[in-house]
């Protein structure tokens, strides 16, 4: 009987161990929720460490409360424009479904003086596809405004009125059309035109945003972000 006894407790010692390592096991497998960044030289960081670059400074700050997410998938690159973009999601091929996807996108289309009705009917395009890169869900997007170019050093010699009017004219598309498509919309061109007084909010090409004016996007977008992540990790 003391055997069977003792038998017994060890068994009963050895099923809870058990358990309690299947649980740290299921617990470190925990799905973790993804997010994707599409844009151009703001979402890749021009100018900046990779840390600074905005989408990843997001992805630490919603880490920060808490909300288990992964790196953040980027696919931009310096100089793009609507139609490079997409050209960069067919070559990168980002396998969806995301939990977050971000875009911001337009500034070279402005830049390279392009037909406004052209980027608007690529914007579509280009907001469609974060749609479904977000699993159809657009409640998942965050549409970021375009940031104004026009208030840096780097387009004193050129014409900033001009610069700041047609970025308002690209805006008005993107936000209409983020709108009008049920995304989130996240205006941020107000913070950009801070740099005009605070060389501080600029990298050093004086032209990009540095890592403190990314860091005050990303708290303009975080409350959004946040919220759409939270139902998510509860499922």
């Amino acid at each position: 009987m003391h055997h069977i006894i003792n038998l017994f407790i060890g068994f009963s010692l050895f099923t809870f161990l058990g358990q309690v390592t299947s649980g740290e096991n299921n617990m470190g497998k925990e799905k973790m929720l993804r997010y994707l960044a599409l844009g151009d030289s703001y979402t890749i960081g021009e100018a900046v460490d990779k840390n600074g670059r905005w989408p990843v400074q997001l992805a630490d700050s919603l880490r920060s409360r808490g909300i288990r997410l992964s790196d953040p998938v980027i696919v931009a690159k310096t100089g793009w424009t609507t139609a490079e973009l997409a050209g960069g999601i067919l070559d990168a091929k980002p396998e969806g479904p995301f939990d977050l996807v971000s875009l911001l996108i337009g500034v070279n289309n402005q830049y390279r003086g392009g037909d406004p009705e052209i980027y608007r009917k690529e914007f579509r395009d280009l907001l469609r596809q974060a749609i479904a890169f977000a699993g159809g869900d657009s409640q998942r997007v965050l549409v970021l405004s375009i940031p104004d170019w026009g208030v840096t050093p780097f387009a004193q010699n050129r014409d900033p009125k001009r610069i700041s009017e047609e970025i308002d004219h690209f805006n008005a598309m993107n936000r209409g059309e983020a709108l009008h498509n049920g995304t989130h919309y996240i205006d941020i061109t107000d913070l950009s035109r801070q740099a005009i007084t605070d060389s501080t909010l600029l990298a050093s090409d004086g032209l990009h945003p540095s890592e403190r004016m990314y860091a005050q996007w990303v708290e303009r977008a975080l409350p959004v972000a946040e919220t759409i992540l939270r139902p998510t990790e509860r499922d």
